[in-house]
């Protein structure tokens, strides 16, 4: 008899235990899915380190994640996966912007939210996007490289994917402005896609041709290591007072560029704030699945929410441009290296 007792006991206690914690969550800890894009970046890296430590904070407790490593079929299936763990809201940052629409369609079809970070969809709702202001980041590249090399020049370009809309946002803005504001200034844009092999490749290729060159824009720290590399076999790797320097500015604002701003390798970076990715787009569809909704305008953490288009809102977070001395450039406040409000500056 006392054998039964504790069957039944433990068969009540499991399933008390089940009825709070089980693959969905109760309705008080639902279960958020998170897809990393990818984890073969310094920048991507700290996001995924970022992201349970702000669920923690966020007091989310059934935390799933995946990783589509740049992968739009490998996206697709991990969202079902997340989906079948009882996600009740998705976080993701599709790499190809245009191909995730039909998986957007099925979830917008479930009633389960989904915020994407970094990457802004090209078609489809999301109940927010969390990004920095990316045609920003071009602009604030063209106006430093067309300062430093006073308007004339060659400048190359080492861009994203254009399947992607930061790819495309930094590529026709950095165009743009060098067009309008720096018409002197001889621009070779190579399609790196994101490539650290391909970038240092296209680099050597016009160096190879054009000796002359004087400035580098890379449109993300993938090609940071091979640029460095190119320009060191080449002897150009020399501090900003030399006149062989070659002006490089990057986007990410990870560890490593700080450093290398402070060396005068490189002198500038946007720093894309891997941080408040993490932070905001858990905190987003967080919101979502609990009823809340968001107007467009300034947000009580120093971005503002803008209307994209009908379905989609986008939070757009703070960019800086940091240099090495923190000096105003082309009418932009910088911050320098060792800006302690820098996300890379407290990662060690």
């Amino acid at each position: 008899m006392l054998r039964l007792v504790a069957v039944a006991l433990a068969a009540t206690v499991l399933a008390a235990c089940n009825s709070s914690t089980g693959s969905s969550g109760s309705s008080s800890d639902p279960v958020i899915g998170s897809d990393y894009p990818r984890s073969d970046t310094d920048f991507w890296n700290a996001y995924v380190r970022y992201s349970p430590q702000e669920a923690k904070e966020l007091g989310i407790k059934n935390l799933k994640t995946t990783n589509s490593e740049n992968d739009i079929a490998k996206l697709t299936a991990n969202v079902q996966t997340l989906l079948s763990q009882g996600a009740k809201g998705i976080v993701m940052a599709p790499q190809d912007t245009a191909a995730v629409a039909p998986t957007l369609q099925q979830l917008e079809s479930k009633k389960v939210p989904v915020v994407t970070i970094d990457t802004r969809p090209d078609t489809g709702n999301v109940f927010m996007v969390v990004r920095a202001d990316n045609r920003a980041y071009g602009e604030k590249a063209c106006q430093f490289l067309g300062t430093k090399l006073q308007g004339k020049g060659k400048v190359v370009e080492l861009m994203g994917d254009v399947a992607s809309i930061n790819g495309r946002d930094r590529t026709e803005a950095f165009n743009e402005c060098m067009k309008k504001n720096f018409p002197g200034i001889q621009v070779f844009a190579e399609p790196s896609k994101w490539d650290g092999a391909t970038a240092a490749n296209q680099l050597q290729t016009r160096l190879a041709a054009h000796p002359d060159i004087k400035g580098v824009y890379m449109q993300a720290s993938f090609a940071l290591s091979g640029t460095l590399q190119v320009l060191k076999q080449r002897g150009l790797l020399v501090e900003p007072e030399d006149p062989k320097h070659v002006f490089i500015v990057s986007n990410d604002g990870i560890p490593e560029e700080l450093k290398d701003i402070e060396a005068g390798q490189i002198d500038a970076t946007v720093s894309q704030p891997a941080d408040l990715y993490a932070k905001y787009g858990l905190y987003y569809v967080q919101q979502a699945i609990a009823g809340k909704t968001f107007k467009p305008g300034p947000t009580d953490h120093d971005s503002t929410i803008i209307k994209v288009r009908d379905g989609v809102l986008e939070d757009q977070l703070a960019a800086p441009l940091v240099t090495r001395d923190g000096a105003t450039i082309g009418g932009e406040k910088t911050l320098k290296f060792d800006d302690k409000s820098l996300w890379g500056n407290s990662v060690s």
